[in-house]
C-alpha cells in the first residue's frame, strides 16, 4: 500500500538508498535535504526534493501540512563524530534541534511512525560488544545529541504515542557517499586520497578497529522497518559483524583500488580506539534482508563507482567553534583553504 513518506538526507548517502528502496515500495516519496553534505544527483528518480534544512521550523511545518506524511525516516546529519568535539553548537543545532523540529511536527501532524537513524557513538567506549541493551555513555558530542533524540522520541511515544523505531548503524560505506568529506568516511577519504595520487591518513598507528558495514546490509534493513510493526519503538544495531583495524582496512582499499599501500601515520586523535557491536536482535526480526557483504566485496564493489565518479576536491569545514587540540592535520586544511 503507498504512502506518503518523508526522507531527511535524501541526497545523502545512506539516505539516497533508502529512498531508493522505498520507491520500489511503491511510496510517495518526498525528500528533504540542504545539500551541505550530499548531491543532488544522488537524489533517486521517483523522488521529489525540497531543498532546505531541518533547522527551518517553519518550513518542516508547511511541508508536513501539505504532504501529510504518514511515515518519517530521519537520516539528515552531519555526522562526523571526532569533528563534533570543535563544532558543538552547530553539532546540537542540526543533529538535536533540528530533529526535535521533525518529532514536534510529527506529534503534530499524526504520522504513524518516526525512524531514526542513529549510531554506535551513543555507546562511548569498553562496551564490547555493544548491545541494545548496554545504557548508552557517549563521549563525542555527536553521540550526545544522537542519544538526546532517541531519548526524546522515547519520550514522545510516552506522552504522545508517537510510533518510532531506532537504528544505530556504524561505519558504513558504498556507493553516494562524499568522497570529498575530509572528517568523515574513512573508506572514502582513502579512495579520494588514492586518485588524487595522495598516501592514505591514518590517526595514530591504525590498531583502531571498526566493523565496516556495506550500504547494502544496512539501507534495505531501514526501509523495510515502517512494514513491521512488531518492531516499532524498538532500537536496533545494524551493520558488519568483523571488526578490522584501519590499517587492515588501508591495505583492503588499495587492493580494490588497483595500487600499493602508501600509508602516512598522523598523530593520534582523541576517540574511541575499538567499536564493534551485537547483532542478534535486527537479524531476528530483519534477518531475511542482510547478506553479509564482506569487507572486501563491499570494498571492490565501491570502488569501480568511485573511479566513475573520480575524486571530489572537498572543503575545509568553515565553522570551527573550537580550535584547541584541533587535530593538526585538520588545522593545515583551514589554512590551505583560506
Amino acid at each position: 500500500m503507498s504512502s506518503q513518506v518523508l526522507v531527511t538526507g535524501a541526497a545523502g548517502f545512506i539516505g539516497s538508498h533508502v529512498a531508493a528502496h522505498l520507491v520500489r515500495q511503491g511510496h510517495q516519496v518526498v525528500g528533504l535535504d540542504d545539500l551541505s553534505g550530499g548531491f543532488r544527483d544522488h537524489v533517486p528518480a521517483g523522488v521529489k526534493l525540497i531543498e532546505g534544512s531541518i533547522t527551518d521550523t517553519a518550513l518542516v511545518g508547511r511541508i508536513f501540512a501539505e504532504y501529510k506524511f504518514d511515515y518519517v525516516f530521519h537520516l539528515a546529519a552531519y555526522a562526523a563524530e571526532g569533528l563534533s568535539h570543535f563544532i558543538k553548537h552547530f553539532n546540537y543545532t542540526n543533529n538535536l534541534l533540528g530533529s526535535v523540529n521533525l518529532i514536534n511536527a510529527a506529534v503534530n501532524h499524526n504520522v504513524k511512525c518516526f525512524v531514526f537513524t542513529s549510531s554506535i557513538a551513543v555507546y562511548g567506549r569498553n562496551q564490547l560488544p555493544m548491545t541494545e541493551a548496554a545504557v548508552p555513555q557517549p563521549e563525542d558530542p555527536y553521540g550526545i545529541a544522537k542519544y538526546a533524540v532517541e531519548l526524546d522520541l522515547k519520550e514522545a511515544h510516552e506522552m504522545f504515542g508517537l510510533n518510532c523505531v531506532v537504528f544505530r548503524p556504524h561505519n558504513v560505506y558504498g556507493e553516494n557517499q562524499n568522497l570529498g568529506d575530509h572528517y568523515r568516511n574513512v573508506i572514502g577519504i582513502f579512495m579520494n586520497q588514492i586518485m588524487q595520487g595522495q598516501p592514505m591518513t591514518i590517526f595514530g598507528d591504525g590498531s583502531q578497529t571498526r566493523a565496516f558495514s556495506f550500504i547494502d546490509d544496512v539501507a534495505p534493513v531501514i526501509a523495510a522497518s515502517i512494514a513491521r510493526p512488531a518492531c516499532y519503538n524498538q532500537v536496533y544495531n545494524v551493520g558488519a559483524d568483523k571488526a578490522y583495524s584501519v590499517a587492515e582496512l588501508a591495505r583492503v582499499v588499495a587492493k580494490a583500488m588497483g595500487t600499493e599501500p602508501n600509508i602516512k601515520m598522523l598523530e593520534a586523535r582523541n576517540e574511541v580506539v575499538h567499536a564493534y557491536s551485537a547483532h542478534e536482535k535486527v537479524h531476528q526480526h530483519f534477518g531475511d534482508l542482510i547478506k553479509n557483504v564482506s569487507l572486501e566485496a563491499g570494498v571492490n564493489r565501491m570502488a569501480v563507482w568511485a573511479k566513475k565518479v573520480g575524486a571530489r576536491q572537498g572543503q575545509a569545514f568553515a565553522g570551527i567553534e573550537v580550535r584547541k587540540n584541533l587535530p593538526p592535520s585538520w588545522a593545515a586544511l583551514e589554512k590551505v583553504s583560506r
